[in-house]
């Protein structure tokens, strides 16, 4: 399993970094998770988008979602590919996205993206990769998503404060890809929907998972300060997302 690093700034994109995206490839089989903002053209570098397999869009927000708009023109009226390419995403996305394209049942939008809604603890395949979904604690309906296969494990946290399903989904996964929007102690006027650098380090741990990969950094955040807190909290090895860094990830013996 190879996980390519589109885009990993919180929030918005910077002039270097775009926001959240990530590339997964299998075998065969690739899937864009979260198509932040800026994160269509990495991702037309590195594959023909027609190629895509599946997007999973953790939730609505725009540095999550915005370059599905991308796909949607690339696949509508550019270049093509296979079509429909099917969409992964929570509850009630699938009307939102639709309406920024005006698209009725019929509109072509619709024809080139097949958005499918699941919940929390729903299982679906992609090719020989299994996709396992977790509920996010964020302010708008969110996933956790767990990638698996030829035995490996990746589970990316999407946006979430503490609890929810993470460490639950995440339990012994060879990586997890995490967000770590903060950075010091939490206290009582601490934003409760984004996790601290620390707090990622302590859901790995709890997890027992392999590796940690702290993301969704803000612009202006020192990056190796993340991973220093989270470290402290994690005894396994810890990097941080760094656009365009390629992680390859081998199964545990």
């Amino acid at each position: 399993m190879r996980l390519t690093v589109l885009g990993s700034t919180a929030g918005a994109p910077s002039r270097t970094n775009p926001a959240s995206g990530y590339l997964v490839e299998c075998d065969d089989v690739s899937i864009w998770l979260d198509a932040g903002t800026g994160t269509f053209m990495e991702l037309a570098q590195r594959i023909d988008p027609g190629t895509l397999d599946a997007v999973v869009i953790s939730h609505i927000h725009v540095d999550h979602c915005a370059d599905l708009y991308g796909l949607y023109g690339y696949l509508a009226f550019g270049p093509s590919g296979d079509v429909p390419v099917k969409v992964f995403a929570p509850r009630d996305a699938a009307a939102h996205l639709a309406a920024f394209a005006r698209a009725t049942k019929e509109h072509v939008f619709n024809v080139v993206l097949d958005i499918e809604e699941v919940e929390p603890g729903v299982e679906v395949a992609v090719g020989d990769v299994t996709l396992r979904f977790g509920d996010a604690v964020h302010p708008v309906p969110s996933l956790v998503t767990r990638v698996e296969a030829r035995g490996v494990s990746l589970v990316y946290s999407g946006d979430t404060g503490p609890g929810g399903d993470l460490v639950e989904i995440s339990a012994g996964a060879d990586v997890l890809l995490c967000e770590a929007s903060l950075q010091g102690v939490r206290d009582s006027q601490t934003y409760p929907y984004h996790l601290t650098a620390r707090e990622a380090g302590e859901a790995a741990a709890r997890a027992d998972a392999r590796q940690l990969i702290v993301t969704h950094v803000g612009a202006l955040m020192d990056p190796q300060v993340s991973v220093d807190e989270a470290s402290a909290a994690f005894a396994g090895p810890v990097e941080y997302a760094a656009q365009g860094r390629v992680f390859a990830f081998e199964g545990r013996e």
